[in-house]
Formats: C-alpha cells, sequence, structure tokens
C-alpha cells in the first residue's frame, strides 16, 4: 500500500530544509480539534445540553470555556455513564454578553477553540426540517434560534408582527466560526420577498401591516450541512436609532486597535454637511472624532491651525472594528490669494502594513496565513508653516455605498510612542503544492517546543526592543521569548512541556515589556488562530480570528518524536569574538528516515550562523557559534535551534508506525551570555 506522507510540527520552523517531505500532504501532527457545538451559544443563567463534534477527540472528558462563569459536566445515561460528545453545560448569572470560547481536552492536550455566544434572548433549537413555508418554523421576537442550514435549500422562519412595529433580523453566522454566507430574506404572507440582505448585515423592518410574515434563510451558494451552522435573531428594535448587532469574534488585525482615551482632549462627533471645502468642519487639535462614511461617496474635511514644525500623528479606526472600509486621509496646507485658494498636498496616509509579510495566496506558501495590517490609517505629518491646514478622510470603498454602520474614529494626537503585538501559530512556509493551512492549538506533546510567532505594530515613532513573556502556564510547562530587536517587526515565543509534564490545561497570559520614556510598559499579546482547519485553499479561503484568551495544555501521554536539548540548562557564556560549543542531547522516540537532521540557528545576533547537521541516530551532537564572524556585540541573548526530518508515526494510539511524517524539531530556549573581550 503506498504510504501517505504528513507533515508535523512539534516546533519551530522558519525557511523549512526540507529533502523527503517535499511531497508531504498534511503540515502537522494528529492536533486535536473542536469542529461544532449544537447549540452555538446560550442565555445567561440557562442549563443546557450541548452535542459536540471534532477530530482526534481520543478520551475527550472535560469541556472547557474561556469565561470560569461557563461550566459543564458529562451527560449521564439512564445507568450513570457519560454519554460520548455530550455535555450539561450552565452558563452563570453574571457572564458577560458576547462571543466565548469552547475548547475540549482530551488525551492529545485542548482542541482548538469555537465561539460560544452569551446573550439575553430566549435560545431556541431547530428539532425538524423547514425548507417550505408550510414547515415554517415559528420564531417569536426577541427569540434566538440555533440551526444548522439545509444544503441545496432555504430554512423558513414564520413570525406575527403589527403594522409600524420595528423589528431587527439578524444571523450571526461568520461571526460565530460558521462557513455559512448567509442570505436573508423577508416575505410577506405569500412568501414574496420584502426586504433580502446579502452581505451579512442586519435586516431593519418595520411591518407595512398587521399579519404573518416569512424570514428566509439560504447559503449565498446554496451550500449546507454540519460546518454551516447559524444563530437566527428577531428582536424588538427601538423607533429610533441604531440596530444592535449579535456579538462576534474578532479579526486578527483588530489587536492594535487600542485607543487610550486622553482626559485632556474631549470626545468629539462629526458634523454634518462637511463634504466641501467651504463646509469643512472647524476643529483644534489634539482631537478624538467619531464619525461616518455616509451617505455614498462621503468626504469628510476638517480644518485647523498649526504652527511650523509641529508634528503630528494620524490614526483612524474603522476597518479594525470589523467593518469593510477602507480608510484615507489626505491632509493639506491652505494658502488664501485673494479669494481663491491654494491648497498645497502635506501628507497622504493610508493602510497600516503588515508587520510580517502575509501568504500572498490565502496558505503558509510564502509567508504566515495571517495578516497584522490594516486598511485603516496610521502615520504622521508635519506642518511646514504656520497656517491653516485641512484634514480630509474618506472610504475608498465608499463610492457606492450607502450604509450608516460604516463608522469611524479619528484621532489626531502628539507623539505618544507604544506599541501592539499578536502571535500565532507557526506554519510551514512550503513551495512544493502543499495548500494546508491548519488550525495548530498550543497542545503540547512530552518533550515538544512550539513555537509562536509575535508580530508588532509600533505606533508613533516608537522603535525600542520588545521582551516577550508568558504566565499561567501549566505545570511542567516553560515558555521564552526570543525579544523583539529595536527596530524590528517579530519575535518568536518558544513554549516547552518536559517529557513527563503531566496533562493539563491552563489559560496563560502573554505579553511584551518596553522601556518608552523611561518608564516600562506592558502590553497583553493576543493569540490569533485558524477558525477551520484548510486542507487546500484552492477551495477554501482560510479565515482566521483572535482568540479571548491563550490557552496552553498537555496531553499528558502521547510524547515528540524527537527532542533536542542543550546537555545543560544554564547560562552559556563565551567572550566576545571568541567561539561557544554547546553539546546537544537527543531523546529519540520514532525512528526516522536518514541519518541527520540540519539544523538553523534562530535569535537576534546568532541568526546567521551557518545550518549544521546533528544526528538522527545517535543521542549527542554539538553547535558551534563562530561570534567572530557573527560580530555579536556583549550582552545576554536567547536562541533556539531548529529543523525538520522525515519519521514514522502511528495514526492513533497503538497503530502500527505505517505513515511518515515531517518533524519539526526546535530546541527550548538557550540562553547565551556574550562578555567583552579581554584586553590584551
Amino acid at each position: 500500500m503506498k504510504k501517505t506522507f504528513r507533515r508535523a510540527s512539534i516546533g519551530f520552523l522558519a525557511l523549512l530544509l526540507f529533502t523527503a517531505s517535499a511531497f508531504a500532504q498534511s503540515v502537522c501532527l494528529p492536533a486535536p480539534r473542536l469542529l461544532t457545538t449544537m447549540p452555538m451559544g446560550a442565555q445567561v443563567g440557562a442549563t443546557l445540553e450541548v452535542v459536540v463534534t471534532g477530530q482526534h477527540l481520543e478520551e475527550a472528558k472535560d469541556l472547557h470555556f474561556s469565561h470560569p462563569g461557563i461550566t459543564a459536566k458529562p451527560k449521564l445515561d439512564a445507568k450513570g455513564k457519560p454519554e460520548v460528545n455530550k455535555y450539561i453545560v450552565t452558563v452563570a448569572k453574571d457572564v458577560p454578553a458576547g462571543v466565548h470560547e469552547a475548547r475540549l481536552m482530551t488525551r492529545l492536550g485542548a482542541t482548538t477553540s469555537r465561539a460560544f455566544s452569551v446573550g439575553s434572548l430566549t435560545d431556541v433549537t431547530r428539532t425538524k426540517a423547514n425548507t417550505t413555508i408550510e414547515t415554517a418554523m415559528e420564531l417569536k421576537v426577541n427569540f434566538i434560534c440555533n440551526a444548522v442550514m439545509t444544503k441545496r435549500a432555504a430554512d423558513y422562519y414564520s413570525f406575527e408582527a403589527v403594522k409600524g412595529q420595528r423589528l431587527a433580523v439578524d444571523c450571526a453566522a461568520r461571526g460565530i466560526d460558521s462557513k455559512l454566507n448567509p442570505v436573508v430574506i423577508i416575505a410577506d404572507s405569500a412568501g414574496s420577498d420584502l426586504l433580502v440582505e446579502r452581505l451579512g448585515g442586519a435586516l431593519d423592518f418595520t411591518a407595512p401591516a398587521d399579519g404573518k410574515y416569512f424570514i428566509k434563510v439560504h447559503d449565498l451558494t446554496y451550500q449546507g450541512g454540519a460546518y454551516f451552522f447559524y444563530r437566527l435573531a428577531l428582536t424588538e428594535a427601538p423607533a429610533e436609532g441604531p440596530i444592535v448587532r449579535l456579538p462576534s469574534t474578532r479579526n486578527v488585525n483588530s489587536f492594535s486597535w487600542s485607543p487610550v482615551d486622553d482626559p485632556k482632549v474631549a470626545r468629539a462627533t462629526e458634523v454634518e454637511p462637511n463634504n466641501k471645502h467651504a463646509a469643512a468642519q472647524k476643529i483644534s487639535l489634539p482631537c478624538d472624532i467619531s464619525g461616518g462614511f455616509f451617505p455614498a461617496a462621503d468626504v469628510d474635511t476638517f480644518e485647523f491651525n498649526a504652527k511650523k514644525g509641529e508634528v503630528w500623528w494620524v490614526e483612524v479606526g474603522s476597518e479594525r472594528m470589523g467593518l469593510p472600509t477602507d480608510p484615507f486621509v489626505l491632509v493639506q496646507r491652505v494658502e488664501k490669494d485673494g479669494d481663491k485658494e491654494k491648497l498645497t498636498d502635506v501628507a497622504e496616509l493610508n493602510d497600516i502594513p503588515s508587520a510580517i509579510k502575509p501568504s500572498s495566496n490565502g496558505y503558509s506558501y510564502d509567508g504566515p496565513a495571517y495578516t497584522s495590517g490594516s486598511a485603516d490609517v496610521l502615520g504622521k505629518f508635519e506642518a511646514k508653516a504656520d497656517g491653516v491646514y485641512r484634514l480630509q478622510l474618506r472610504d475608498l470603498f465608499g463610492g457606492t455605498r450607502k450604509d450608516p454602520k460604516n463608522v469611524y474614529r479619528l484621532i489626531v494626537r502628539k507623539a505618544a510612542p507604544d506599541y501592539a503585538v499578536v502571535a500565532w501559530s507557526l506554519h510551514m512556509n512550503l513551495r512544493n503544492g502543499d495548500r494546508a493551512a491548519l488550525s495548530k492549538p498550543m497542545s503540547l506533546r512530552g518533550g515538544a517546543t512550539m513555537a509562536l510567532e509575535v508580530a508588532v505594530i509600533r505606533k508613533d515613532g516608537f522603535t525600542g526592543p520588545i521582551e516577550l513573556g508568558m504566565e499561567g502556564l501549566p505545570k511542567g510547562v516553560s515558555a521564552g521569548g526570543l525579544r523583539i530587536p529595536a527596530g524590528k517587526l517579530r519575535g518568536i515565543m518558544l513554549v516547552t512541556a518536559e517529557e513527563n509534564a503531566p496533562r493539563g490545561v491552563s489559560s496563560a497570559t502573554m505579553f511584551g515589556v518596553a522601556q518608552i520614556d523611561g518608564k516600562t510598559v506592558r502590553r497583553p499579546c493576543q493569540l490569533a488562530s485558524m477558525t477551520w482547519p484548510v486542507k487546500d485553499a484552492k477551495q477554501e479561503i482560510p479565515k482566521p480570528r483572535l482568540l479571548a484568551d491563550v490557552p496552553v495544555s498537555v496531553g499528558g501521554s502521547a510524547k515528540a518524536p524527537l527532542t533536542i536539548a542543550p546537555a545543560e540548562r544554564k547560562v552559556w557564556e563565551v567572550a566576545a569574538g571568541g567561539k561557544l560549543t554547546i553539546p546537544l542531547k537527543h531523546t529519540r522516540r520514532e525512528d526516522f528516515s536518514g541519518s541527520a537532521i540540519s539544523l538553523k540557528t534562530f535569535g537576534d545576533g546568532f541568526d546567521r550562523t551557518k545550518a549544521f547537521e546533528a544526528t538522527l541516530t545517535g543521542t549527542r551532537s554539538e553547535a558551534v557559534l563562530d561570534l567572530a564572524a557573527l560580530k555579536t556585540p556583549p550582552g545576554d541573548y536567547l536562541i533556539a535551534f531548529y529543523g525538520s526530518a522525515v519519521a514514522k508515526h502511528p495514526t492513533t494510539p497503538g497503530a502500527k508506525k505505517t505513515i511518515d511524517i515531517v518533524d519539526i524539531i526546535i530546541t527550548e530556549p538557550i540562553p547565551i551570555r556574550v562578555k567583552p573581550a579581554e584586553k590584551k
């Protein structure tokens, strides 16, 4: 029988060195994944049954949530034995409304997360087919229905309304991890369409007469099945004002939208009409203004005075709020010659670039399948002379849009140096046709080190180094951050489980620490993950998101196929310009193809070290670092060695080792102290 090839991610990979692995079809070891929960949420204070499905759920016993107020216990059958994949979940009355994380603890550790919504509406679950008007399910006002989309059909719901009653119909799908692209229609009693929403928005409906109405829901391309779940809400809306949407998960790039309110700057609101220069809204700097890209082709113009040499930083939040917008800022100097105005461009401010070049095709090919960049604005301008200036703000996508929900927040401030950090599990960067972008939970095998890639968005000119840390880890787990050097935008966090680390899971805290203007500034580092494991990005576009917490777990049974570690755990010292030899010990638990693995070095000051070979059959090797060639200055450093090798691994416990895999091996963090060279 032909062997199937797999790639296993046991640790850090960058610039993958691959030989026999070139034809692999999967990019990581078997990982536990929670795929669905039914229902997908609950009302505050409720107790309900939740059914789960997933991959590699062997020995799954505990269902955990990111908020401690949501608890679960296995559902017992008539004989008092747990029913498979069924749990009784209780939501405490003090649990905040919003999206929380659900995950299972399995033999391999904690699964990936699945969104679990908590709110004030009464939850119901559809239990039978409703694909015609005759079989429409009745949905009461201020109720929310959990359902799975029927393939090649529309799901029908009926409701009663009185003339003039304003109702909102909202369908949560993409925002709760579903693959559904919902089309939602409100129809009259005969089934004729009255309102249609195809872009994921909510329907704002005022009943034209007393009577029965219908809601029709279908996928944009009429797909369906277990992964196309949704929560359909029918709510009473206020007579005036915006519709309140159902809670949603956050896009990865929203990590950098963390404005700090300045008590000295009053919050203001955009005042229309201000589209034309003659109607520019007068403001003073600094400012903090809320506004909207409405109506279509809206251009908001603000006028202010500035003095020569003043430098102002401009930040706009809109796309990072989860809106389909692309803000653009133009700053111009205004000079008058009689009744005429001369406008001179001072600055054009557009997208925030990604800290790390993301994949060019949505999966891990030439970069991560994540982006830390945004269509929002973060930039500066300098006044070249005393005088009047105008700032114009528009949505580059807003030429024909007429949606008042597309709002923004404009902040203009003096430099306030700061930073924001986000992390994700490293994915393989392959050039051999592999199109997978898989979710990789921090479910550690004994003896394994897992690497998280950390990206930073630097604000208002901050260029200093950033130390990375992690706290609240399970027993037997440690973490070390390879710092983000001054001026750089990328770092690495290494999380290591001891060989005999016991089974455990915790919600850890990851963070960055930097010195800014003589003060220690600590910022949280949020974790991003793939919503779904995508094996072929030609068929499905990967969709990552931020998690509500940082789950770290150890399965307690499975071991890493190979562990390479320094022979001693200590700070390795060397004089500047000298050579440092680090003995490495190998613990091999599986059979490998070939006799050696090529290792490279990661870490500021040492990442130009030439690749070297380490044994795959023996128990010892060594790394030699030539500081004269590297020109590494005195200081304290943290490095790691990494590479890949082909091994055999059983797909399930007790199975024969017939599956070829590629292990990504990384050592635990190795601290190095470079001392000043001795004077001759």
